[in-house]
């Protein structure tokens, strides 16, 4: 096996961790995947040699690149996270933990946070890197690099970010559902937490507030002739809805908290649909 096989073969064993931190960092699968392809094609210039610790080289360079792509983001692009969709339930294995395991509510909190403070985050809660590594990444003291996390976990402890078990969650779910295709307003109220929130990506976030105004919108948006597909939505259950000629419209993500549903996500941008392949 050539030299190059053999560094080819290790970048593969890493490629799952280094997608869950990109992923996590960037809210989107495909920047996620140019983030490890670029990671791949500095390693393949790189003189290998040098490099001591490939697993925690090939992080800094993903953590790096997607620093930089999250500095480049226009400042007004809004726009709900990339859901990951599967048609039964994930396995527990590692692909999942490290890609998966992260509840869209998470994303989205997480989209709110400055760039450095959402790598400091990531680094270091979700994948235990040392701040003196993290300081090194944003150019920062270690001290300040423990400061950027602890403001990025003082936004997500005071957000709704927390998943039920998997069965409460699908309980709700269906009985969201049930009560949105009959026209049953009280049943969605019900379901509802009263200050719940639905965000709606369609080239752009609209956001409805409160279960009153969210079971009125479910009700006149229940249209005939529609298919619903229950799914995994990043691991929990969730819904598509399809067209009878099997055209997807969207993809809807729960969060539950304290027995009531307490976010949904609703992806229905065709453009970003057709890009992720969700079908």
């Amino acid at each position: 096996m050539s030299e190059h096989e053999i560094l080819a073969r290790r970048f593969e064993g890493n490629r799952t961790r280094l997608r869950g931190v990109a992923y996590r960092m960037l809210g989107s699968l495909t920047e996620a995947d140019d983030a490890v392809q670029e990671a791949w094609l500095r390693l393949s210039r790189s003189e290998t040699g040098t490099i001591d610790n490939l697993e925690g080289w090939l992080t800094t360079v993903v953590a790096r690149v997607c620093l930089d792509m999250l500095r480049s983001r226009k400042l007004d692009q809004e726009r709900l996270p990339d859901p990951i969709v599967r048609q039964d339930a994930p396995a527990a294995d590692q692909e999942f933990m490290l890609s998966e395991s992260i509840g869209l509510a998470l994303l989205v909190v997480l989209e709110t946070l400055e760039p450095a403070e959402r790598l400091a985050f990531v680094l270091h809660d979700v994948f235990a890197m040392p701040f003196e590594d993290i300081a090194r990444i944003v150019d920062k003291s270690p001290a300040a690099a423990r400061q950027l996390a602890s403001r990025a976990r003082r936004r997500i402890q005071g957000a709704n970010v927390a998943n039920a078990d998997v069965s409460q969650h699908r309980e709700l779910v269906e009985a969201f559902l049930a009560a949105a295709q009959s026209g049953n307003v009280d049943g969605l109220v019900a379901v509802l937490h009263p200050d719940a929130i639905l965000r709606a990506d369609r080239a752009g976030i609209t956001t409805v507030r409160g279960a009153q105004q969210i079971a009125r919108q479910a009700v006149a948006f229940s249209e005939g002739g529609v298919i619903r597909e229950r799914v995994f939505v990043n691991g929990v259950p969730g819904i598509l809805a399809k067209r009878p000629d099997g055209r997807l419209l969207s993809v809807m993500s729960f969060t539950v908290s304290g027995g009531k549903i307490v976010e949904i996500d609703i992806l229905a941008d065709p453009e970003r649909l057709q890009r992720l392949g969700i079908g």
